[in-house]
Order: structure tokens, then C-alpha cells, then sequence
């Protein structure tokens, strides 16, 4: 009998073995600890196979030992689930008049945060030099270096080609207009850098946070703008070139004289924005320039600007109606300054959108205020990454470099 002499395994061979690691990692993700003749059970593979891919998972650190489970005579097996803090991500949320830097954990857990009074306007070097300083901060902070960075998540409050992660034509960002952030940020953080507006990023962490048993979740941001982030069978939708959402320029009968910053006449925002409605309570004699003193007037108990929300959130009514009609969501979520201050703009947006849409549409649709509040921004920053470094393809890249260069 010839023998073949042994080889040394080739690149193609590691690859090969690890190709299935992150699929097998995708079982792991809900947190849940269990052994590897569970995993064998669950995926059919051969129980060598998974012990090959749990110690490639082990050595990357993104599984981790988590006890021994109940034996049934002999040495009790090992259990293994997903370790969160093996890695990090920085969430940026990048407002008009504010940033916020966090770090966080795999899960979206926030270690440490810090909001920076920064203009937009100051321009993407000045804030982006101030973002990578301050989660350099917010590491150290936490006890944890930039080498453990999984990923960078960004949202802008303006129109993003998430693709390339360059600004398009923002209309409150002077300066930003087709600025290569992804560059910029990574030649002192050289990880993957994601960047979205920020409503879709809203729309993620809010979800993330308080309704991820819900596939099809609209939010909705009432702020100075009016913008929404769409999830359809639980994936973010950004349609063909990432403009999908743009529920404030979307026309209304009432407002066809009403002119809208976009240069267009009757847009929601032109007539259902904190802005907008400080203008109505305006021309009827009262102080507001700002959606903030319109908060404060109907705290204040003033009826002219309790109906002025409650009249915004008919307004929004009407769209969304169309939008229950299409997409069908289960659950809508307002948030954004304005969204966020209470029942009378919902209630507003409640009372037409349960008479204008089907009762089939509507039997079991949920319709409230945000809850994860000015957190929902990062945590989607999070999430955003999260979903990309921690997906099939991904996790076995990763694992297949590891396994050439180590």
C-alpha cells in the first residue's frame, strides 16, 4: 500500500473548513447557551464539523464558554453562546446642532456616551476630527482600545447614498455634498465605517430596542423636518437610491399655497413640522419661533397650540394613511422633538388614520410615541454595524483571515 505523504493545509482548506462558521454563528446571536450536540441536533451537521467551527468561533472570541450543562451520566457538557463584549462599535448621531458619540457592545449595550454641542454647519472636517477624538475618549473610558472596534455607525440628518456613505445635496449640511465620509473617518479608525440618514438609524434602534418582534415597523420623526424609516419583513428599506421614506415632502391639498424650503408648494413639512407650527401660532399673535416654544405653549395648557399639534398630526394622518394602505406595518412609532412631546400630536394622527384606512389594516395596528427617545439615533448606529460585521459573510471572512495570518 503507497502512502500519500501529509501535507500542511492549504489557505483554500482553512477557508473551506470555516466556511459555514458564520452560519452556525447566526444560531448563537439570541444569546442562548448551548452545547455542541445541540448545535449538531439543530443544523444536522456532524458533531466534529460543529466542534471544528464552536473552537474557530472560540478562538475569534465572539462565542465564549458559558458553563456546563445537566449531564445524563459521565462528564457534563460544555455550553457556548454569543459573547458580546468581545468586540465594540461607535455609534455617532450626528444632529443639526448636536453630536452624540457612544460606545457600545455587540448586543447595542451603551459602556459610555458623551453629547457635543457641534453645528452641522461647521462642516464633516471639523465634526468628524471632534467625533474620532471623543470615542477615542469614550474607549479609554471604558477600559478598551480602538483595536477592538468591530465598526463605525454614522447617521446625518440628510440624504445619504448609503453605498459609498456620501452625503447628497443635504440641505441643512453646507459643505457636505458628496463628502467621502467612510474615508475620512477611517484614516484614524481604519475599520468598516457605515453611514445613514438619520431617521433610518432611528428607525433601527427604535425597533431594536422595544418592538423587534415586529417585522413590519414604520417610524416617523417629527422634528424640524418630517422624514420616516421603513422595515418590511425586517429589513431597513432605502429604495434605489437611498431617498425611500421622504414623508415630508409629500403633498397635501390643504397646504397648496403653503411654500416648502424644497422650492414646492402643500409639503407635509411645510405645514406639520415644529417650524410650521410655530408659524401658524405666529400669524394668530402668539410667541413662537421655534417647534421648542411650541412645546412650551401647550405645556403651558395654551389651547391655540394644543389644536396647532393636534391639526399637525391630522395632517400626518393623511399621509400615513396612504402609507398603512401600501406597506401594511403592524406598528408606527413617532419620535423626533416634536413626535416625542406628547399625546396630542398622535392623537391627532390616530384620529385619521383609524377612519381613513381599512379595519382589516388597522385590526391590529399599533400607533405611539417613541420610546428609546434621543437614544434611538445610537442605538440604530449600533445596529446598523452590528448587522453587517455579524452576518454570515462577514463572521467567516473574518474567521477565514484569522485562521491565514495566525
Amino acid at each position: 500500500m503507497s502512502l500519500t505523504p501529509r501535507r500542511e493545509p492549504a489557505a483554500a482548506d482553512i477557508i473551506g473548513s470555516l466556511s459555514r462558521a458564520g452560519d452556525l454563528f447566526q444560531l448563537l446571536r439570541d444569546g442562548k447557551a448551548r452545547t455542541r450536540a445541540e448545535l449538531a441536533l439543530s443544523t444536522g451537521l456532524a458533531r466534529s464539523t460543529v466542534a471544528a467551527r464552536i473552537d474557530a468561533l472560540m478562538v475569534s472570541g465572539l462565542v465564549g464558554p458559558a458553563g456546563e450543562a445537566l449531564s445524563s451520566g459521565g462528564r457534563p457538557p460544555s455550553r457556548f453562546a454569543f459573547n458580546p463584549s468581545a468586540r465594540l462599535v461607535l455609534a455617532v448621531d450626528v444632529g443639526a446642532t448636536h453630536v452624540v458619540v457612544a460606545v457600545t457592545d455587540l448586543c447595542g449595550k451603551i459602556l459610555a456616551e458623551h453629547r457635543l454641542a457641534l453645528q452641522v454647519a461647521d462642516g464633516p472636517e471639523t465634526v468628524f476630527d471632534q467625533v474620532v477624538a471623543q470615542g477615542k475618549e469614550l474607549l479609554a473610558v471604558a477600559g478598551r482600545s480602538a483595536e477592538e472596534l468591530a465598526g463605525i455607525g454614522i447617521g446625518l440628518p440628510g440624504p445619504v447614498e448609503h453605498d459609498t456613505g456620501r452625503p447628497v445635496k443635504p440641505p441643512i449640511m453646507p459643505g457636505w455634498d458628496g463628502f467621502d465620509v467612510v474615508r475620512y473617518v477611517q484614516r484614524s479608525l481604519p475599520v468598516p465605517v457605515l453611514v445613514d440618514n438619520d431617521v433610518n438609524i432611528m428607525a433601527l434602534g427604535e425597533r431594536a430596542s422595544h418592538w423587534s418582534e415586529h417585522s413590519n415597523f414604520f417610524f416617523v420623526k417629527v422634528a424640524t423636518g418630517i422624514g420616516s424609516g421603513i422595515i418590511s419583513n425586517g429589513e431597513l428599506q432605502r429604495g434605489a437610491n437611498g431617498t425611500a421614506g421622504d414623508l415630508g415632502h409629500v403633498q397635501l391639498a390643504r397646504g397648496e399655497d403653503v411654500l416648502c424650503a424644497c422650492g414646492n408648494y402643500g409639503c407635509l413639512e411645510a405645514l406639520a413640522s415644529g417650524p410650521a407650527i410655530a408659524r401658524a401660532l405666529r400669524q394668530q399673535g402668539l410667541d413662537a419661533t421655534k417647534g421648542a416654544d411650541v412645546l412650551r405653549l401647550a405645556a403651558a395648557g395654551n389651547m391655540q397650540a394644543i389644536q396647532a399639534l393636534r391639526q399637525a398630526g391630522r395632517d400626518i394622518g393623511d399621509v400615513l394613511a396612504t402609507v398603512v394602505n401600501l406597506l401594511n406595518p403592524s406598528v408606527i412609532v413617532v419620535g423626533g422633538s416634536i413626535g416625542e412631546s406628547g399625546e396630542h400630536l398622535v392623537a391627532g394622527i390616530r384620529e385619521v388614520v383609524y377612519r381613513r384606512s381599512p379595519p382589516l389594516a388597522t385590526s391590529h395596528l399599533r400607533i405611539g410615541i417613541s420610546m428609546a427617545g434621543q437614544r434611538a439615533a445610537v442605538r440604530g448606529a449600533s445596529q446598523m454595524v452590528t448587522q453587517y460585521v455579524l452576518s454570515p459573510a462577514v463572521v467567516e471572512a473574518t474567521l477565514a483571515g484569522s485562521a491565514i495570518t495566525g
